[in-house]
């Protein structure tokens, strides 16, 4: 029988992560994040002191180097840089990766090939419209610019401090990442033709999982 494929896609402070986790355990489906790969290659090229603008050393690390960022861990080459990757700073180095072309074509077949052999929920930006554009189950989640700076400049794991100047710093760094995400040539953040959106700005997680669980019973 052919994996089910459950497709969540949205920008920064959405929710993804710990909605598609949620959705994962709910359905006993192995949960993969793909931001935690682009946000790992880059803190193994920063490791290796690569210029992280070199798509050919880049793409040729993203070749070799071993992830696992499966069901919450994020390991590279064995290491666990879990907590090393959620820090502004790695927010943007990956951005800049995750632009390149090459390096996309790379970890879209290594992301394909985690999924090959069993029903998954994967998360990121393009997965319903580019890794898995045939997904039975395709989710875009989104919030308010408002709501997901709130969400990231509270969030210890993202930013720390959270009065009006970390919020503002935290808006402007969300804004740029959605046009840097939605303007690249390659795999831009979009919503899928055939994907249901959902606003979570005033959903708790559990009311954002419940919609999405809604999804996937209709679906599947």
């Amino acid at each position: 029988m052919e994996p089910t494929i459950i497709a969540i896609d949205g920008p920064s402070g959405a929710g993804k992560g710990t909605i598609a986790r949620a959705v994962a355990r709910r359905l006993g489906f192995h949960h993969v994040d793909t931001g935690a790969m682009y946000r790992a290659l880059a803190w193994k090229a920063r490791y290796e002191s690569l210029d992280l603008t070199d798509e050919t050393a880049v793409s040729a690390l993203a070749e070799r180097v071993e992830f696992d960022v499966s069901d919450g861990k994020v390991l590279v080459d064995g290491h666990d840089i879990a907590r090393a990757i959620r820090t502004p700073e790695m927010d943007a180095a990956a951005s800049v990766v995750a632009r390149q072309p090459s390096v996309r074509r790379v970890l879209v077949e290594r992301q394909r090939a985690l999924a090959s052999n069993r029903s998954t929920v994967m998360e990121g930006r393009d997965i319903g419209t580019v890794v898995f554009p045939r997904a039975q189950v395709k989710i875009y989640l989104d919030a308010s610019p408002e709501e997901r700076a709130r969400r990231r400049a509270t969030d210890p794991a993202h930013a720390s401090g959270n009065g009006t100047v970390a919020m503002q710093d935290v808006a402007t760094a969300l804004a740029e990442r959605d046009r840097r995400d939605t303007t690249r040539a390659a795999s831009p953040l979009a919503v899928a033709e055939d994907a249901v959106v959902i606003d979570t700005t005033t959903l708790s997680i559990e009311e954002a999982v419940e919609r999405v669980m809604e999804v996937v019973k209709r679906k599947i």
